[in-house]
């Protein structure tokens, strides 16, 4: 079951997702630099949350990531968050302070965890953590936090896209979201196919000969899987409707 593509997965190279997180940073703080402090109030992409809900949990982020590294690092079970209701609340809490206070939070804890990458012996790299119930090696934080960033940027509903991804990157994301769709048993077996570049074919589930097939930029393939867009865009066959498929996250 699951998403399944025929190119070799990039998530499994440090080198390159620690490339991606660095850049998703940096493009998450132009972003930011960009907006003017009355509109960190305004509604962001997602439900029920303005921009400055958005930043304070890429800020929050940052601090549970390098939970996990310190786990890694010292093999002290360091949870990411102490708790689902207290990570909501912190968030709650920390989209009412001013913009000047949301800004200096996001550089710093980004700050942060780019220290705490840093001071990482390597045989820490070779250590197991836990995220949310889920066991992941320690080196899928730097794939985490790329994600975090560059997908969040564009939550912040002022211009971003998932056209300034990375290719390599974008493509890696469209193949771990058709990874997550399979798993979920209201989602019907299909088969997504990218086109232009970066390209690639994945399938959903387990299709057979009659699965239908979706076709787009990986850009709009992504938009769709993550619950950003309707996918309006997406080519399909004549007659079929793209399946609903609820949040990412």
């Amino acid at each position: 079951m699951g998403g399944r593509e025929e190119r070799t997965d990039p998530r499994t190279d440090p080198a390159a997702t620690l490339a991606w997180a660095k850049d998703g940073a940096e493009h998450l703080r132009g972003l930011m630099g960009r907006l003017g402090g009355d509109t960190f109030a305004m509604p962001s992409g997602l439900p029920g949350w303005t921009r400055a809900h958005v930043l304070t949990h890429v800020a929050r982020n940052a601090d549970a990531l390098i939970n996990l590294l310190d786990w890694a690092r010292t093999g002290v079970r360091t949870p990411a968050y102490s708790g689902e209701g207290q990570r909501n609340a912190d968030i709650e809490a920390g989209a009412r302070r001013s913009a000047a206070e949301i800004r200096a939070d996001v550089v710093a804890s980004s700050d942060r965890l780019a220290d705490a990458v840093r001071a990482m012996p390597a045989e820490a790299w070779r250590a197991t953590v836990e995220i949310r119930g889920h066991r992941i090696p320690v080196t899928d934080v730097l794939w985490l936090r790329a994600v975090e960033t560059w997908v969040h940027a564009i939550d912040l509903d002022a211009g971003a896209s998932f056209t300034d991804l990375p290719q390599p990157m974008l493509r890696a994301l469209v193949g771990e979201l058709a990874s997550v769709m399979g798993e979920r048993p209201d989602v019907p077996a299909m088969v997504l196919v990218a086109t232009g570049e970066p390209a690639g074919r994945w399938t959903v589930g387990e299709p057979g000969a009659d699965a239908p097939e979706f076709s787009g930029s990986a850009a709009e393939l992504a938009a769709w899987l993550s619950g950003r867009a309707p996918g309006r865009h997406l080519r399909r066959p004549p007659g079929v409707r793209l399946p609903h498929l609820g949040r990412w996250r």
